[in-house]
């Protein structure tokens, strides 16, 4: 942003080139390690596409989050962990240790993969002494919590309630439906050709790499490591509470590389061995139908466009030191600071005392309702017709409007006199 200017469309090109360099990074292992020479491209495009096509990584990989740089990170440091093993001195490990740790520094849910490679590293070692690697395992994995280290050593009572606090107690604040939530995304992969094709391939080729293949136990242990880290991933995933869909597009790229050889293996046996030019193509138009699909599906979402025309009205009926109260993408559009509570959204639905709350910059659900109907805000946007309802905001305000499913209220009404 300090070159390119503070907007949307900067994160999404990070985003989006990050995402880009995972799949590379992820055909490019088909295409260099993949024990049949005769597949490798075709494995490799098959992989571009099982990862690239993939709904959830188009839509998820490619916007401001940490979606983008965990995919590349976890990637990254899957290659950097196979030349670990194979190479004597331990930078490769150390380097290893530091990707994965970033990856788990950018998001909690990759965290299990931090072990795993940690664990693999050890037992496949084949150069090198294992008790050096294992220390600059650790030292590169240390690197990317520093901050944090040093934000704990400050404060250790406000790092554990975000780090581990809100996890465990609060992500399902004010959500009676959540484990019904859970479970309907557990199972959403039965309604989902692309989910299906992926999980099916993949079964595939772990069952041929572990029983058909022949390959050298160097080889298969690689691709048994993608297996370890779809696992280890997945169930974390899948046991975060709430969960959603698209938390699952971190361990595509593992799956991916399965799927190549479960898609070799398949072929080849219905098939021609020799010739992954129609399997892949067949694969390739499965697949784009599915995303064409799943676009479609998604065309109704809100969209920064959206934002932008919800934002220019806020800056319209809001004088500059107006007090506002909107959702994360409408500071962020209008230069705006959000108030000390508010740099959170989710955190407002917590219900906790607020001598506990303000030590932690939480804005309490009882809180924010009182400051709302005494008129602190000057301006409010909100999507929620619920809460517009509960909060008696045409009440409040005298003006409003109604944008891309989301309303501005500004203009506070002046009490009646005598009006209790």
């Amino acid at each position: 942003m300090q070159l390119f200017g503070v907007g949307w469309r900067v994160t999404h090109v990070v985003a989006s080139v990050l995402t880009a360099a995972a799949i590379l990074l992820t055909a490019d292992f088909i295409l260099t390690r993949f024990p049949v020479r005769g597949w490798r491209l075709g494995g490799a495009i098959a992989t571009a596409l099982l990862v690239g096509f993939n709904a959830s990584v188009v839509l998820f990989g490619t916007i401001a989050q940490a979606y983008a740089l965990c995919l590349f990170l976890t990637v990254a440091a899957f290659r950097m962990a196979i030349l670990a093993v194979e190479n004597r001195e331990p930078m490769f490990t150390a380097l290893a240790g530091l990707l994965v740790s970033a990856a788990a520094a950018s998001s909690l849910l990759t965290a299990p993969a931090t072990p795993v490679l940690l664990a693999w590293i050890l037992l496949y070692n084949g150069n090198g002494r294992r008790w050096a690697k294992f220390t600059a395992f650790l030292a590169g994995a240390v690197i990317p919590f520093l901050p944090v280290l040093w934000l704990f050593l400050k404060n250790p009572h406000n790092i554990f309630f975000n780090l581990a606090g809100y996890q465990l107690f609060y992500r399902r604040a004010q959500w009676e439906g959540a484990t019904t939530h859970d479970l309907d995304v557990l199972t959403s992969w039965v309604d989902s050709g692309q989910a299906l094709l992926l999980g099916l391939f993949a079964l595939a080729g772990l069952l041929f790499i572990a029983t058909r293949s022949g390959w050298d136990r160097t080889r298969r242990a690689e691709f048994y490591l993608c297996a370890w880290l779809a696992a280890a991933m997945g169930l974390e995933i899948a046991t975060a509470h709430p969960t959603f869909r698209w938390y699952f597009l971190l361990i595509v790229p593992f799956l991916a590389i399965l799927a190549a050889a479960g898609l070799y293996h398949l072929a080849s046996s219905i098939y021609k061995p020799d010739r992954p030019l129609w399997p892949v193509a067949a694969l390739a138009i499965l697949l784009a139908l599915g995303l064409a699909r799943a676009l479609a599906d998604d065309s109704d979402a809100a969209s920064w466009q959206d934002m932008e025309s919800i934002a220019r009205k806020v800056d319209e009926v809001t004088a500059p030191q107006g007090t506002l109260w909107a959702g994360e993408q409408i500071y962020f559009l209008t230069h705006r600071p959000p108030p000390d509570g508010m740099e959170f959204g989710q955190a407002q639905k917590l219900d906790i005392p607020m001598a506990e709350a303000a030590p932690l910059h939480i804005l309490p659900h009882a809180e924010l309702d009182r400051r709302v109907k005494a008129g602190m805000y000057d301006t409010i946007e909100i999507c929620d017709d619920d809460r517009i309802k509960e909060l008696g905001l045409a009440d409040l305000y005298a003006k409003s409007q109604e944008i891309a499913g989301c309303t501005v209220f500004w203009e506070k009404k002046t009490a009646t006199p005598g009006a209790q």
